[in-house]
């Protein structure tokens, strides 16, 4: 009998603390929509390590915090100082993560070197000169499968050069020579109008889904994501570990 009633008090207690955390839900959810109207969506609500602090996801991957009753908004980074880790930047990571696997490689073209047996893929912009110098270092890497995703997010004239690369009869050579080259990109033929530039489209959008807001950004076969000009000697860096961690997933 003893047993029974520990039972139903700690059933009670836990139905009291589903309805609490319930409650305070809906009264953050009804603060933020009273007083955030830009926040179109509020995707989940979930309690942090820090007492009294919650986590609000809005529009699919926007992070800031509030309290039980929704009284108060923080946004910026929160630390966890014993370990020194930015938990804010670590969750908006794996939130906005792209997946290697999930990759739409037909929506790029590829730059083959050697034996190709390394992969790489990257977004950029035909009028990025960070770009530019990236691509150039890039040369000194071997034996490497670049997949090159047409990323024009700085201007109408990025939407041009880069249609018309995507159009031309040898998108990977267009490419590198304008960006390694500077041999000017050939103008769109008239026969091009049938070229479909879908691809395009579908990148900005994939990148503003996974906040790519930078070029270039680098994928590697691991997951791991990169942005910035970095220099050949971190890519082949970078390229090793992926290969070793896939090798070590194939045993």
């Amino acid at each position: 009998m003893k047993r029974l009633h520990t039972f139903t008090l700690a059933t009670m207690a836990a139905f009291c603390l589903v309805n609490t955390v319930m409650a305070q839900e809906a009264d953050i959810r009804q603060s933020i929509a009273a007083n955030m109207p830009n926040v179109k969506q509020v995707d989940e609500i979930t309690k942090t390590a820090m007492d009294g602090l919650y986590e609000v996801r809005a529009n699919g991957s926007d992070i800031f915090y509030t309290d039980a009753k929704g009284s108060f908004l923080i946004e910026g980074r929160l630390i966890d100082l014993k370990s020194r880790r930015n938990l804010t930047e670590e969750r908006v990571n794996k939130l906005t993560a792209v997946h290697w696997k999930d990759l739409p490689f037909k929506d790029a073209f590829t730059i083959v070197r050697g034996d190709g047996s390394r992969k790489l893929a990257v977004f950029e912009d035909p009028n990025c000169g960070y770009c530019k110098r990236f691509e150039r270092d890039l040369q000194k890497i071997n034996n490497v499968t670049v997949y090159l995703f047409l990323y024009p997010i700085l201007g109408a004239d990025s939407k041009t050069k880069s249609d018309a690369i995507w159009c031309s009869k040898d998108a990977a050579k267009t490419w590198q020579d304008w960006m390694v080259r500077e041999v000017p990109i050939p103008a769109q033929q008239p026969a091009a109008n049938a070229c479909d530039t879908g691809a395009l489209t579908r990148n900005v959008e994939l990148g503003r889904k996974h906040k790519i807001s930078g070029t270039p950004t680098l994928l590697f076969a691991n997951d791991n994501r990169v942005p910035g000009a970095i220099d050949s000697k971190r890519v082949e860096q970078l390229l090793v570990e992926a290969g070793a961690q896939q090798q070590a997933a194939n045993r």
